[in-house]
């Protein structure tokens, strides 16, 4: 429940501390002295949006601080400590809003995005403003109302996620639907390519060889005289060959290193060279003898080597690249291929995921009929309280089974009325006036505020419209929900306000320089002189507090 609100230069509010208590709580005043600042400060602890002209005309920002005791709301608590933002049984929002508009955040100390605020502030309080009834006009709204009262969240959960997948998978099977023609025409393109690439069918490193292959075959006439002439200067001339002027050298050097041993490394050298040069020209032989000319390998050579060439050229690549431009082609094809079986086999997991949010859409209809038929019932009952005993109340709920797919479901909900014998049912907003709509938007929140999780309930001069015998039931309504909850009610109704377990005056002073508002909490006496004044005006007489002190001492038996 809410224990404190500690507001500080915001508005005509210079300074302002209330603190509350369990029950209902009347918030009073008059007109424009702003009973309604209360509520817009606890607004901004629920995350609503901030703006400079909040702060106090002269101040350089302004605080809204609210303590609540969260022992028995286990939902914030558990957010709490999600968040390790728990403090015990406590929680502390503060808000904070420059001059300039900038504003920041705070649970129990720590900064937090205004999200987070909102996230928190559903388990703590709810705010029906004075404009909540319009609100009922709106088809959405009746459907949120019905779904509220009938508390099945995890209905809407399930509906919420299979819509999810839906869109999700439609959304990736349109694109490669789209992008169906394309794919058909680069499929056509890589078939050709692939199946050209695949009847060459060049091997990796491939081009390199047939490279060094093609010099070699081109060249192979200039190898092999040229390899025959070196092998003869070698080995096998006869008036003077490499091997021969060697082995000569080392003769003579073999008797001189007998006059000379420092010949003898020389001669080791020389003997090394003659085993070189012996083995060297007998591998020339062996190249020679080996060493063909094949003009018909030169050919088959030749033409593969052009070929792979004309290919690179033909697929803008280097040549020693064609290969793995082969491969590349060949996986991007065969992604192709997947792509239209991918096609197919979506078009089935669609049908799946269809018939999976159609079933969960058909159970959360049927919740809502079940709960449409209470909701209204109990709406009904509560209206006639109201001077309302000859309407007819009714919630429809039509099952939209062949409609496009909606987050919210298939069906389409809408509140009947109506408020006179022989009268046919209509919609609501074709039907009630301003006064009668207001009874039903009061018994509508009142009856899905038992529903309600939270702690907290505030109701913003939602009695606008309601007088006589008709406000008396209204503020029954707000007492009772007081039993159970803490309620604040601002409300400008005496019949309402001696209701209340307890009550608030909200007066307006000025100096004629500055403008404040103040909020203190009434005796008996003092209520009984607020409620006095709220049936009689400004002027008190005797017989104005007679009938405050008679109205207070009947609503309170």
């Amino acid at each position: 429940m809410l224990l404190h609100l500690s507001i500080r230069n915001f508005a005509v509010v210079k300074s302002l501390d209330i603190d509350l208590a369990l029950g209902m709580t009347a918030v009073t005043g008059e007109t424009g002295a702003g009973k309604s600042i209360s509520v817009d400060a606890l607004g901004l602890c629920l995350g609503d949006r901030a703006d400079a002209s909040f702060v106090r005309t002269g101040a350089s920002k302004a605080e809204v601080c609210a303590t609540f005791d969260v022992a028995n709301l286990p939902l914030a608590q558990k957010w709490l400590q999600e968040q390790e933002l728990d403090d015990e049984n406590d929680c502390l929002i503060r808000r904070v809003i420059s001059s300039e508009g900038r504003s920041k955040a705070f649970i129990n100390g720590t900064a937090v995005p205004l999200q987070q605020l909102k996230n928190l502030g559903q388990y703590l309080l709810s705010i029906h403003g004075q404009h909540a009834h319009q609100q009922i006009l709106k088809a959405e709204t009746q459907r949120d109302l019905l779904d509220n009262f009938a508390e099945h969240p995890s209905l809407l959960a399930n509906v919420a996620q299979h819509y999810g997948a839906l869109q999700q998978k439609q959304k990736h099977y349109r694109e490669l639907l789209a992008g169906q023609q394309q794919r058909t025409d680069r499929y056509q393109l890589l078939s050709y390519q692939v199946t050209e690439l695949d009847e060459f069918a060049i091997a990796d490193d491939e081009f390199l060889e047939l490279e060094i292959e093609h010099k070699k075959l081109s060249n192979s006439q200039t190898l092999l005289e040229q390899t025959q002439l070196t092998f003869h200067q070698l080995y096998e001339a006869d008036d003077f060959n490499a091997l021969s002027a060697v082995q000569n050298s080392i003769d003579i050097l073999s008797e001189l290193q007998e006059h000379d041993p420092t010949l003898t490394p020389i001669l080791g050298l020389l003997t090394e060279a003659s085993i070189q040069i012996d083995e060297a020209a007998q591998e020339l032989r062996h190249y020679t003898e080996q060493l063909e000319i094949d003009p018909m390998k030169m050919q088959q050579v030749e033409a593969r080597y052009s070929q792979a060439l004309d290919l690179a050229r033909k697929h803008q690549v280097q040549p020693e690249a064609l290969y793995a431009h082969h491969q590349s082609l060949a996986q991007e094809l065969s992604q192709l291929s997947n792509d239209d079986e991918l096609l197919d086999s979506m078009k089935d997991e669609l049908l799946a995921l269809e018939k999976l949010y159609f079933q969960s859409a058909e159970k959360l209809s049927l919740s809502r009929n079940k709960a449409a038929s209470k909701l209204a019932k109990r709406v009904e009952c509560e209206i006639h309280k109201m001077n309302m005993g000859d309407a007819v109340f009714k919630i429809e709920v039509e099952h939209l089974a062949q409609s496009a797919p909606q987050k919210s479901g298939l069906d389409s909900v809408h509140f009947k009325v109506s408020t006179n014998k022989g009268q046919d049912l209509d919609k609501i907003e074709k039907v009630v006036s301003g006064g009668e709509l207001s009874r039903i938007g009061l018994a509508i929140q009142v009856i899905s505020s038992h529903s309600s999780q939270v702690a907290t309930m505030i109701f913003d001069e939602v009695d606008t419209g309601i007088s006589g015998s008709t406000a008396s039931v209204v503020g029954q309504l707000l007492r009772k929900l007081g039993e159970t909850c803490q309620v604040i009610c601002v409300t400008h109704l005496p019949q309402v306000a001696a209701r209340a377990h307890n009550q608030m005056f909200v007066t307006k002073f000025s100096d004629k320089k500055t403008t404040e508002t103040h909020m203190i909490s009434l005796q008996e006496n003092e209520r009984i002189a607020e409620l006095a004044r709220l049936l009689a005006g400004d002027k008190l007489t005797d017989s104005a507090l007679a009938n405050a002190k008679e109205l207070l001492q009947i609503s309170n038996s």
